[in-house]
């Protein structure tokens, strides 16, 4: 089997006991640590009004992370566009690439990232504004370009190079980015339910573009690996306190490993969420990737190491490069 390249989704995890200023130093040195471990990306998230979380200003974030590596591809996976004039992230992305070219990703969403009285309230968004999601890409695009027509230049983006990538956990997103030629990224490490149908309409609808000549998937997943089985179950816990918090409506800081307090129902319903993972020791980490990418003939796979210790996580992600290269 080839293997595909491992990349970095970082959610930024924030600790009770340590604070957001904590979780973005640990942001740069993940990312300077798989850099090291020969990953080809590294992302953060834009997520509002949520304390567990430290990147709701991704793009500050993404540049911190990039002037603290070298060659590691650094972005956002993603970016909520219905939140933003198209404009403003054209902007915003252009410098980046300006002051690192050739390394600066922008996946982009069409969720806004946060609840409803945020999007309203904070955020002073229209709800509807996620059905412009398509109109809003090929507009940031055209912004990307040399020469767009209007008048108006986004200084300084025209010209500059910075991947785009549709994320998604449905089929409109598949097929947005089979018709636009863009890589498809598959938040499957949250959302597994749709992801064989989406990437079969993916590549059976893709349309060679000048970005991109044939599909290019790339599938999120779960990972946790350590020396033993027990202590990977036993870290893993603290992902599936998060996804329990998140069906109760509570988003707040990490938590550590430990039992877990759930129903059958909620038990059923976070690992439905998880079904997308691997977990254990390395050789049984190596064979739980081996099959998702034997499903999905993923072109590249997306790491999420959920764990609240961050010498563990660290050596979670060295462990799975060890045994995946």
């Amino acid at each position: 089997m080839t293997r595909p390249p491992l990349s970095l989704l970082d959610l930024t995890r924030v600790r009770e006991d340590q604070g957001p200023a904590q979780a973005l130093r640990n942001a740069a040195a993940i990312a300077a640590h798989v850099e090291t471990l020969g990953f080809r990306r590294y992302w953060v998230a834009e997520h509002h009004n949520m304390e567990g979380v430290a990147s709701a200003a991704t793009p500050v974030v993404i540049g911190h992370v990039a002037g603290a590596t070298k060659t590691i591809r650094v972005g956002a996976g993603g970016v909520m566009l219905p939140n933003h004039a198209p404009y403003v992230i054209a902007e915003q992305f252009g410098t980046l690439a300006q002051l690192y070219p050739g390394r600066i990703d922008l996946g982009l969403g069409r969720a806004p990232g946060t609840d409803g009285a945020t999007l309203i309230r904070a955020l002073r968004r229209d709800p509807q504004g996620a059905d412009r999601f398509p109109q809003d890409v090929v507009e940031l695009m055209g912004w990307f370009a040399p020469e767009n027509g209007h008048g108006i230049t986004a200084v300084p983006a025209a010209g500059t190079d910075v991947e785009m990538v549709i994320l998604g956990s449905s089929h409109f997103g598949a097929m947005l980015a089979a018709q636009l030629g863009l890589p498809y990224a598959f938040a499957s490490h949250f959302a597994p339910a749709a992801l064989d149908e989406a990437l079969h309409l993916y590549r059976s609808n893709f349309r060679p573009s000048d970005r991109l000549r044939d599909p290019h998937v790339m599938v999120a997943v779960n990972v946790l690996t350590a020396e033993t089985e027990a202590e990977a179950r036993h870290l893993f816990t603290t992902t599936q306190q998060g996804f329990l918090g998140l069906i109760r409506n509570n988003r707040r800081f990490q938590h550590p490993p430990g039992p877990l307090d759930w129903t059958p129902r909620e038990e059923a319903h976070v690992m439905g969420m998880l079904s997308c993972h691997a977990c254990g020791t390395p050789d049984q980490v190596r064979a739980g990737l081996e099959g998702i990418v034997s499903m999905t003939r993923a072109d590249e796979l997306i790491l999420v190491t959920d764990c609240f210790d961050f010498e563990a996580r660290k050596r979670s992600l060295s462990l799975t490069a060890e045994v995946w290269t």
